[in-house]
């Protein structure tokens, strides 16, 4: 677990809510067993809602994980990639706090793409704001009908993560008040050359800029 993820408050919030869930939870069947039914369906109530919350908190903040926070503008990744051969190329990506990743592609272009969570101002208030996660790398062809019929080369790049936040929105109708919008982006550049590339992410989406040589 990481610093920044278990000082989350949503985590926190989660092991909060699961404590105080599990006392009075304890606490109703000991009062069950003291012959106290109306103690034990209230504490017994009360602490099930608390579990429930803690639960809900926990997920958002583990589907949190993988996101970062953005600014005005912010460097995603650096990119360098290297011709292979005839619509061939190996691009290396270098993510912040990960492990450098190299793939081969197929195809003219190098093609990124990311998840992006925009929260309500209600949100902001507890601390969520504007999120983004990259998540694909492919190759992509000038031609449409290459596109089509030649080599696909496609990779992931978002880290695996055991809660899909997009899917604990659907579920939980009560996360509508916070999450304003999801949406992707994607973005493209030409490879002719060997060069380095920063992947850029703003409030309007993702964008590829050619790092200057020398």
């Amino acid at each position: 677990m990481t610093p920044a993820f278990a000082t989350s408050p949503f985590v926190l919030a989660a092991l909060l809510f699961g404590l105080l869930g599990i006392i009075l939870v304890t606490s109703g069947l000991a009062a069950l067993l003291r012959m106290r039914p109306l103690r034990f369906a209230l504490r017994t109530l009360l602490g099930l809602l608390l579990l429930s919350l803690g639960a809900l908190s926990g997920g958002i903040g583990v589907g949190m994980r993988g996101y970062r926070a953005l600014a005005r503008e912010d460097v995603a990744a650096r990119v360098r990639v290297r011709p292979l051969g005839s619509q061939r190329f190996e691009a290396t990506f270098r993510i912040p706090d990960r492990p450098e990743m190299r793939f081969e592609l197929a195809g003219d272009q190098i093609y990124v793409d990311a998840h992006i969570l925009k929260w309500t101002p209600m949100a902001n208030v507890l601390g969520l704001h504007t999120a983004y996660e990259l998540d694909r790398v492919a190759g992509r062809y000038d031609d449409i009908a290459r596109e089509r019929s030649a080599e696909r080369t496609i990779f992931p790049l978002g880290e695996d993560n055991v809660v899909n936040l997009f899917g604990l929105r659907r579920r939980f109708a009560a996360l509508a008040p916070l999450l304003d919008v999801e949406y992707g982006s994607g973005t493209f550049v030409p490879v002719k050359r060997q060069a380095e590339f920063e992947v850029r992410i703003s409030t309007t989406g993702l964008l590829i800029r050619e790092v200057p040589q020398g």
